[in-house]
């Protein structure tokens, strides 16, 4: 058998309507390299978007109507503004074009000049008779800066078990952590994974960056007791039975060396929520519960919806009967009327997951953090779940969101989610986008947006094609950032952007413009245009979040001693022989030893706790503004909490807090850890 030949490049005729469209024909991996994207996948791009170029003459109609449309077109669908500054979309109608605007207050206005913030209806009426219709957005020109530097923790939440948790982590323990760190360390903020509504299971994907919605969180990281009407339940048989319950799920995982179970633990709190919701809500109670589905609105219902019909047909929609499939059918209507209690059910779940997510909030900010909670915001949503299903429209049919080959995976990366259309998005004002921030705002202090490059560009992989068969689709990044800031900068509330990896050209500066800050990972930090040398502090930016490492990579422990290599080995991931990995990582880690001496912050033959101490001290010479501690980090855990590249071959997302020796560390025992305390030390200094 001869190779493979090489994919058709797209036409040039193809290639220019594409490019009316946003849909990359070609990529940049590196500066000095161009690949050309194959003419399939420009295809089922454009298709995925509703434009047909499946023939030659489809191409050249296709192409004739677009030009056509943008030619005749007095304004696109989104017009951006900054600040009072009148929106150059605006600026270049034609002469003697009247306005008019409403804004959101429900306010006519006849210019478009200083405006409030908010998203706004405009009317354009040309002298010619045209006219166009578009929302309007108006945003703060950037973000502010936090009141001053501060450090704070990192923690994948299910991880932190407390000797009062239900076999994995839970708000309530968020809240102690958060109110402890702030009192007691000084610490501005604490940031966790995201806590997004999973696919219900059994078994669930554990892994909080494949969730059935963004917008709403999941309800098995309540604290059951803190629920009020958990005190109010009659059965005290039943509630002795699901404490004894909690409390073996809780010390398999503590004493017995047991993984986390999410779904044991989920089943034990969805059957202690069916007693509480036998409870009626006092009045007050109540009022405010109506407040929430109310403010919620058919958001709310259509994710209590889905998990009502997921009850019955199973957690992936396509698979539901035809009238289910389609959130606004007659069927489901019925279904919904039929299902009123469990759609009530899942409906009040929601609302006191948001009231104790809140409440951690609060306690955060109680304790002195400037910042408080930083929530995680996954780059997508699993294609059978609540947000696919509820906002079809908005996603691209047949389409996943991956990366291209590169330096680190050759084969390139499928993530499996479907990625949003930025047609609808500009159609509907953002309006998903900015439900989902406002949900999000709801609680948090900062956001963390994973793959913030997605703002900008997302890699679309066919469906039944491999990643490699990729190709770029660009969004409207200005009305993006126009809308994160504007939400944000509602909510008081900063952003956190995940730009690791390979970023275009001019990403982090239209971040960086507009007060979203960066994250940077020390490993990563060295100068790669120049000698390729661990970059000195200095050389750091100042926006950013600066940490040791994520939970993506190896604790700053296995990093040192190269425990690490070690277990890539032991799964059979390296591409190379062991003793080339391993001296490899054993000259990248020299390298930073070396530089640590050099400025002075540790000495030789230091421990490896006076080794991690170090590590955070090079970080606390950087102009970094915000500094993050890996909680793991602070008693010695050696374990990532995610492989990439594995399944189940490693316990991804599964593992307590522990100790060197792996022993799992609980929440009470880290505030007494005199070895956290000690790395904590180093930062305030």
């Amino acid at each position: 058998m001869g190779a493979p030949r090489p994919a058709e490049p797209p036409s040039e005729e193809l290639s220019r309507l594409a490019a009316l469209h946003g849909v990359a024909t070609s990529y940049h991996p590196s500066p000095d390299r161009t690949v050309a994207a194959s003419a399939t996948a420009v295809t089922l791009a454009l298709a995925a978007l509703g434009v047909d170029a499946a023939t030659p003459e489809a191409v050249r109609a296709a192409r004739t109507a677009r030009e056509r449309e943008l030619g005749a077109r007095l304004l696109p669908p989104t017009v951006v503004g900054w600040d009072t500054r009148t929106p150059a979309a605006l600026a270049a109608l034609p002469e003697g074009t009247r306005l008019h605007v409403v804004t959101e207050q429900g306010e006519p206005r006849a210019s478009a000049e200083h405006l409030p913030p908010g998203v706004h209806e405009v009317t354009a009426t040309a002298p010619d008779g045209r006219t166009a219709r578009a929302h309007l957005i108006v945003a703060p020109p950037r973000l502010p800066a936090p009141p001053e530097r501060s450090y704070g923790l990192l923690v994948q939440l299910y991880s932190l078990l407390s000797r009062r948790s239900w076999g994995m982590g839970d708000l309530a323990d968020l809240g102690e952590l958060a109110g402890w760190a702030g009192r007691a360390l000084g610490a501005g903020f604490v940031q966790v994974n995201p806590l997004h509504a999973a696919v219900p299971g059994p078994p669930a994907d554990p892994s909080p960056y494949r969730p059935s919605s963004r917008r709403f969180p999941d309800p098995v990281h309540l604290r059951i007791e803190d629920v009020p009407e958990f005190a109010y339940l009659a059965d005290q048989d039943r509630v002795r039975t699901l404490l004894e319950r909690a409390g073996r799920l809780r010390e398999a995982v503590l004493d017995k060396g047991a993984l986390i179970d999410r779904d044991a633990v989920w089943e034990a709190k969805r059957e202690a929520l069916e007693l509480v919701y036998e409870v009626p809500l006092g009045p007050g109670r109540r009022a405010a519960y109506d407040d929430f589905r109310a403010g919620q609105g058919r958001a709310l219902q259509d994710h209590a919806t889905w998990c009502a019909l997921a009850e019955v047909h199973g957690a992936d929609w396509h698979r539901w009967p035809a009238g289910l499939r389609d959130p606004r059918s007659p069927g489901t209507a019925r279904a919904r009327r039929e299902l009123a209690d469990r759609v009530d059910f899942h409906s009040r779940l929601l609302w006191l997951t948001d009231t104790q997510l809140r409440a951690a909030q609060r306690a955060a900010r109680e304790a002195g953090m400037p910042v408080g909670i930083v929530h995680d915001l996954a780059v997508g949503v699993h294609p059978g779940g609540a947000d696919a299903w509820a906002q079809q429209e908005y996603f691209a049919a047949g389409m996943s969101v991956g990366a291209p080959p590169d330096a680190f995976n050759a084969r390139g990366q499928d993530w499996g989610l479907p990625p949003w259309r930025p047609d609808r998005l500009a159609d509907s004002g953002y309006a998903p986008f900015r439900a989902l921030l406002r949900a999000l705002f709801r609680y948090a202090g900062a956001l963390r947006i994973d793959h913030v490059m997605g703002l900008f560009r997302l890699w679309w992989v066919p469906a039944g094609h491999p990643p490699t068969e990729g190709t770029y689709v660009r969004y409207d990044a200005e009305a993006m950032l126009a809308v994160l800031v504007l939400e944000a900068s509602r909510a008081g509330a900063m952003v956190i952007g995940e730009d690791l990896g390979t970023v275009e050209p001019g990403v982090r500066e239209a971040l960086r413009e507009r007060g979203v800050y960066g994250t940077s990972v020390l490993w990563f930090e060295r100068d790669w245009d120049g000698d390729r040398r661990p970059l000195p502090p200095d050389g750091w930016r100042a926006d950013c979040l600066a940490t040791a490492t994520t939970h993506d990579l190896p604790p700053t422990a296995a990093r040192l001693n190269g425990e690490h290599v070690a277990l890539r080995d032991s799964l059979g991931l390296l591409t190379r022989p062991l003793a080339e990995e391993r001296a490899e990582a054993a000259a990248d880690t020299t390298e930073w030893r070396e530089l640590f001496a050099r400025l002075g912050l540790m000495g030789a033959g230091a421990s490896e706790e006076a080794e991690i101490r170090a590590v955070h001290r090079y970080l606390l010479r950087t102009p970094a503004r915000m500094i993050g501690v890996w909680l793991p980090d602070g008693v010695g855990d050696r374990r990532p909490q995610n492989l990439p590249g594995t399944w189940d071959q490693y316990p991804n997302w599964r593992l307590p807090i522990a100790d060197a020796r792996g022993r799992p560390v609980t929440l009470e025992e880290l505030a007494g850890s005199a070895r956290l305390r000690a790395l904590i030390d180093v930062l305030r200094e």
